[in-house]
């Protein structure tokens, strides 16, 4: 054998594993051919001025994963392996010290779902930790139920049905890590009878690309000041609807009640299907929350969505899906091997966090914080912005909508500028499922800046829609 090896003694690489490296690459790039006898162990120990414990580890580790075979007497030899067409490339080489990119940061970022930074709880939520890591060591050596803590899900019956007007068993409730497994859950479920879903346009593009992936006919339906326009729900020819009538998303229009009544009746005709995702229901400022779809018909075809990331942490990833009783027994028979998607020691924590009444004070506090950045918004926007831009959406969530007014450079060039200046913006554009719209709208989130950067902030958006 000819070939040369190298050991690098100031790499941080151990010697035997830089060893091990250069023989298995030669094995599978075919340098080091079948069958061919490699160096004894004293022989290259010399040959590279280091210690047969080095050359025996590289060895034995080859040997243990099947490059290398050995005979009695005779050392070692190379295995005989299936060599793909190409040889195999030579690893990068390391470089040292070298650290993954950070992530981007902007100066002023209007991202529709960015939290405010100090907001999260932590000493509170690290107390509760705590309480429920010392009450639950025994749960810890197992898997929890599958639809998730059976305490958790008894505090979301009772807070949902005071809250937003929702009433079901604990037993119809799954809690789950996002809405996207949520709605991957769903989709599960409706396949088998139904082909096509409506979707809000403009809408939340998550819900599209999982239903379509699903094998769905997504199909756009528009929206109007009163919601999701019925008669072009009923015109395509679709059996199941995903919306969000208390704060649509984007636009934040309120499906007023007739139509809600109209919806619940379009589903309960032909055994149709309404996915209701109540996203921010808790981040209301003007007048009472509006009640839920599910409420109104409580054993109607309605599956309701709801999260906590909103309000308290998109990071936990922690959300619940309360099912109708229709789709109880198919959910039991497709899940009923699955083991539960959400860590059980989060799940006590939240359940510490709701019993002491840390929540519902929590959610308090956020909808005092928040009303006071969207009214500082609104003001800064009339403002800097006079009275040619149309705000679109205001009183709830944690962004409007900016209509701009004709002249001004479009969506992508505002964009374009917005990130030379270190602004960040969410495109309007991907909410909308059927191409661009003429009009130019801006989503403008508020939730994650301080009151200095929103003054800021959009005085110099301002200026850059001109």
């Amino acid at each position: 054998m000819t070939l040369m090896f190298i050991l690098n003694s100031n790499d941080s690489t151990p010697l035997y594993k830089q060893l091990y490296n250069q023989i298995r690459a030669h094995v599978l790039s075919g340098k080091l051919p079948a069958n061919s006898r490699l160096p004894s162990v004293r022989d290259l120990a010399a040959e590279l001025s280091t210690s047969r414990n080095t050359i025996e580890g590289a060895y034995q580790e080859l040997y243990a994963e099947g490059y290398l075979y050995s005979k009695q007497r005779s050392g070692y030899f190379v295995s005989a392996l299936q060599q793909d067409a190409s040889p195999l490339a030579p690893p990068p080489p390391r470089q040292r010290g070298r650290q993954p990119a950070p992530a981007t940061r902007y100066v002023y970022d209007f991202h529709p779902a960015r939290l405010d930074p100090q907001s999260f709880p932590a000493p509170l939520w690290r107390k509760c930790f705590l309480d429920a890591l010392r009450a639950s060591t025994g749960d810890l050596t197992q898997y929890g139920e599958g639809q998730g803590d059976w305490r958790l899900r008894s505090l979301l019956q009772d807070y949902l049905e005071r809250s937003r007007g929702v009433s079901c068993a604990p037993e119809q409730i799954v809690i789950c890590p996002g809405l996207q497994q949520s709605l991957d859950i769903v989709a599960h479920l409706l396949q088998a009878q139904h082909m096509a879903v409506a979707v809000e346009d403009p809408g939340y593009h998550l819900p599209r690309a999982v239903f379509h992936n699903h094998g769905f006919n997504v199909v756009p339906v528009p929206v109007k000041p009163d919601g999701l326009d019925l008669a072009a729900l009923r015109a395509s020819g679709c059996s199941v609807v995903y919306v969000t009538p208390s704060h649509q998303l984007p636009l934040g229009y309120v499906m007023p009640v007739a139509n809600r009544l109209q919806l619940i009746d379009w589903a309960d005709s032909g055994g149709k299907q309404i996915i209701e995702d109540d996203y921010d229901s808790e981040l209301r400022y003007l007048g009472k929350p509006i009640p839920s779809l599910q409420g109104l018909r409580p054993l109607g075809n309605i599956v309701y969505l709801g999260t906590f990331s909103k309000v308290l942490s998109p990071a936990l990833r922690l959300s619940y899906l309360v099912l109708p009783q229709a789709l109880l027994s198919a959910y039991r028979d497709r899940f009923r091997d699955y083991f539960p998607t959400v860590s059980l020691l989060e799940q006590r924590t939240m359940v510490q966090f709701m019993e002491q009444g840390h929540w519902e004070r929590h959610v308090r506090r956020m909808r005092i914080l928040y009303k006071k950045k969207h009214d500082l918004l609104l003001q800064v926007i009339a403002r800097h912005f006079g009275p040619g831009v149309k705000v679109v959406g205001q009183g709830a969530g944690l962004h409007v909508v900016l209509q701009l007014p004709d002249g001004n450079p479009g969506e992508a060039e505002i964009l374009r500028r917005a990130s030379l200046e270190g602004i960040h913006l969410f495109p309007f554009s991907a909410t909308c499922a059927s191409g661009e719209s003429a009009v130019t709208r801006l989503l403008v989130g508020f939730g994650g800046m301080n009151a200095v950067e929103i003054e800021q902030g959009v005085e110099l958006l301002s200026r850059l829609c001109d």
